[in-house]
């Protein structure tokens, strides 16, 4: 058996060299001619896997090693009698701890204070549903939009306002015009009735309060950047945090530069999440081609290089303490600068991102029982 490897996903070396002959490939390289006798591929975003990729191959499954999956024809594939899956919630904790470490950056910047503030979150799958519980934590008003997820918990329309089991979602129209920041966590869908390219654009960032806040870590056409970069001139929006960008890996320059935050698509970059959706990959594949490797894992990851926080002692407020705990975790602006002073070098930022564990894998020791109450639910080890 053959199987073709994205280069870039980490620690996937070694998983499938005892059983087949292993083919390792930078993923906008890889080929029709590269996989036509292969029997499986794992691949990330930059592999269009399609019928031009894939006529005439002998490709079983094919594996994505991310949380989206616009990049492959699953349609045609489904047709084609081959197997797809990608890595749903793998990297859920890793935009939850960028989209934290955003929310304490944008309350600094303009002197916000989050408990006082309501973010709306779109899109309340694997991630949306971890911003949201951060949130709480630290005690924003939520407000929750999903009409697909709206519509198989409540069987109710998309435009309708119901609760069940305390989930109460709302219309777009009510996140815009309520929302001091707004959190984007939907995929990217081009058509039907859910669809979200340009879910955001000329006829509705008007409808923003004029001091909101835009956040996007999940599809940069979600967004319409050229509406976005318009909305941010004319000052129509406070301001924006941007992780994505339409037309990747090339970024709009100009709204770049309006960007209170601009990085290249590594919200879910974390060790973690890595080390999530190759294990997702190697087992799905494995399972389809009858290998061994059911429980499978990588070796050992990383250890953070200070993994115990200690604020004992310190009379900051609580909610400054939980800031001080992650920027411990995640200094996100360093982010921020290495893209600004190399946006040309998108992918090669992308490809050697640096060291980042989430919240678990730190343990913090503090006197503030509120500060301890909302890093604990953050995800972060809490010393007794």
């Amino acid at each position: 058996m053959k199987i073709v490897i994205d280069d870039k996903i980490p620690f996937i070396r070694g998983a499938f060299e005892p059983f087949a002959e292993v083919v390792y490939a930078p993923g906008r390289s890889i080929d029709a001619r590269m996989v036509a006798d292969a029997d499986a591929l794992i691949v990330r975003t930059r592999t269009i896997c399609n019928r031009s990729l894939l006529e005439g191959s002998r490709v079983k499954i094919v594996a994505s090693a991310t949380i989206g999956f616009d990049h492959i024809d699953t349609a045609w594939l489904e047709h084609n009698g081959i197997k797809w899956a990608n890595a749903p919630g793998c990297n859920s904790g890793s935009v939850m701890q960028y989209v934290t470490s955003l929310l304490f950056f944008l309350a600094g910047k303009h002197a916000l204070h989050l408990p006082s503030l309501t973010l709306g979150i779109a899109g309340v799958g694997n991630v949306g549903a971890k911003v949201e519980r951060a949130a709480r934590a630290l005690g924003m008003r939520v407000l929750l939009n999903d009409p697909p997820r709206q519509r198989r918990e409540e069987g109710t329309e998309s435009n309708s306002e119901d609760s069940r089991d305390g989930i109460q979602f709302h219309p777009l129209p009510k996140l815009l015009q309520e929302s001091d920041i707004l959190t984007l966590h939907v995929p990217l869908t081009r058509e039907g009735r859910d669809k979200t390219y340009h879910l955001l654009g000329h006829n509705n960032l008007s409808e923003m309060k004029r001091d909101a806040l835009l956040i996007n870590t999940s599809r940069g056409e979600v967004v319409d950047n050229i509406a976005l970069r318009e909305s941010l001139e004319k000052g129509l929006l406070k301001g924006a945090g941007l992780d994505v960008w339409e037309g990747e890996p090339v970024a709009d320059n100009r709204l770049v530069e309006l960007a209170d935050l601009a990085t290249p698509h590594i919200a879910g970059y974390s060790v973690d999440g890595k080390a999530n959706a190759t294990i997702s990959s190697v087992r799905v594949v494995a399972e389809a081609l009858g290998m061994p490797l059911k429980n499978w894992t990588p070796v050992e990851l990383p250890v953070p290089e200070v993994p115990v926080i200690d604020l004992s002692g310190l009379h900051d407020s609580s909610l400054d303490l939980v800031a001080r705990a992650v920027q411990h975790t995640y200094a996100i602006t360093g982010d921020d600068s290495l893209f600004r002073n190399k946006r040309e070098r998108f992918e090669y930022l992308r490809d050697n991102y640096r060291v980042r564990r989430e919240f678990g894998s730190f343990s913090v020791r503090t006197d503030d029982a509120l500060a301890a109450r909302i890093m604990e639910d953050l995800g972060f080890k809490i010393i007794k």
